[in-house]
């Protein structure tokens, strides 16, 4: 089983007299030229740069500063899928390698003034046909790992890590071996492609013009990996996005991840949750500067099954009085409304007519009350949808809405005070909330 430890001595050699190489160039003649020394087992360190410039990944750039920044810009654009985080004018994304780096790896240093470099289109293929060349030239078998320069999270400064790789494992797995203490590791994983292209870089540097170091000493087998298998998939990584990248994110999915819960698990929502949410529903658009939303939040469990005893009673009389529904059926019809009952948290929200306007006729003051309710409703909307946030689960009942008397009564509530339902809270039994798609305009959206 290979350790990931050398058995000897582990030795570092920059490759120099390589030169300025352009489009065209041959890269394999070049380093065997310049290091006919190369051995079996030798690991070659190469930077990216250098790749692209033999493989014709040069753009060429104006004179003028803004200008050659302002096409930078663009070809970080062009060389991305995705934005992971800006700040300023930087940004963190992921190019079309699947790679996660400052500016999709597109970099103006180390080439001429007038020239902007990208990375080469297949690092692992350019790594491949490299070590094949060089076995042709020298006839000795080469590890080869192509690097570019990254930051890292959480760490300042940067290093070089593999984005392209041949002949060497990439990735070794430790999980289930023993420790010397007699410790099972459970998901320890060295990546050691990139250890290699960090110690590569203690002898190329940045300003020397060494494009090429020789890592000799490690038995590292051929497993047949690449570097590819080095990027984290988008789903498996807990960072894929900027703070405010993940806060954007979330505003956006806020009200698509908000639905309506019809089985709520027994965990207790903290209190601090819910406040929160009424505060942030409270901040709903209201006519007139006004305060039309209150919020009752039914704490005591008495007042609330006995709230909810007597809105079943209103219920049921309805459907039989009213109806024409024979009790026993009104009885069981009812029993729909268990979830008021059941659910950690019960919150009411009312709208009153603090601070409307009146009006002497019966259609402005209608009109009034309609923009009061409406204003209220928006609230309730503004709970939800915040609750949500909170990955907490709601659902909207109108029942309240049905038996406004019998609520204010049991509630000894003012007379103006119009109840919009019963709003039940807590976390869902089936699972998180999820973002769902956006519903279809066709039916609700009407364009004149």
């Amino acid at each position: 089983m290979f350790e990931h430890a050398a058995s000897g001595p582990v030795q570092l050699f920059g490759v120099h007299g390589i030169g300025e190489l352009r489009p065209g160039d041959d890269l394999a003649e070049a380093i065997c030229t310049a290091a006919d020394w190369l051995a079996d087992g030798d690991i070659l360190v190469v930077t990216s740069k250098v790749v692209s410039k033999v493989e014709g990944r040069l753009v060429t750039a104006p004179e003028d500063p803004e200008e050659r920044e302002e096409l930078r810009r663009q070809l970080v654009t062009e060389e991305s899928t995705r934005v992971v985080a800006q700040i300023k004018n930087t940004r963190i994304t992921q190019n079309k390698l699947g790679i996660v780096q400052a500016a999709a790896g597109v970099d103006a240093s180390n080439v001429d003034s007038r020239e902007i470099a990208l990375l080469p289109r297949d690092p692992d293929a350019s790594a491949a046909l490299l070590r094949t060349a060089i076995a042709e030239r020298l006839g000795v078998r080469v590890g080869v790992v192509v690097t570019d320069t990254m930051g890292r999270t959480w760490r300042v400064g940067q290093t070089d890590a593999a984005i392209g790789s041949a002949g060497l494992e990439v990735l070794h797995r430790y999980a289930g071996q023993v420790d010397k203490h007699g410790n099972e590791l459970a998901v320890t994983e060295v990546a050691i492609a990139d250890e290699l292209a960090a110690a590569g870089d203690l002898v190329k540097g940045k300003l020397h013009g060494v494009p090429v170091a020789v890592v000799r000493g490690l038995a590292l087998p051929d497993d047949g990996s690449s570097a590819r298998e080095l990027v984290r998939p988008v789903d498996e990584d807990l960072f894929s996005l900027g703070t405010a990248e993940a806060i954007a994110t979330g505003r956006k999915e806020a009200v698509l991840t908000r639905r309506s819960v019809r089985s709520f698990a027994p965990d207790p929502v903290p209190e601090a949750d819910i406040r929160t949410a009424i505060g942030s529903a409270l901040s709903a658009p209201a006519p007139h500067h006004t305060f039309p939303a209150r919020f009752v939040w039914l704490r005591s469990a008495e007042k609330r099954v006995r709230l909810l005893d007597a809105m079943r009673e209103a219920w049921v009389t309805d459907l039989v009085e009213q109806d024409g529904r024979d009790p026993g059926w009104a009885r069981r019809r009812t029993e729909r409304g268990r979830l008021l009952y059941e659910a950690p948290e019960l919150v009411l929200p009312f709208w009153v007519p603090d601070g409307a306007h009146a009006y002497p006729d019966e259609r402005r003051q209608g009109a009034e009350a309609n923009m009061f309710s409406v204003a209220g409703a928006a609230a309730v909307q503004g709970l939800l949808v915040s609750l949500a946030a909170h990955d907490i689960g709601s659902c909207w009942v109108s029942s309240t809405i049905f038996a406004p008397e019998v609520v204010r009564e049991v509630l000894e509530l003012p007379e103006d005070w119009t109840p919009l339902g019963a709003v039940a809270i807590g976390y869902p039994a089936d699972g998180p909330l999820e973002p769902r798609p956006p519903k279809d305009t066709t039916k609700g959206l009407v364009e004149l």
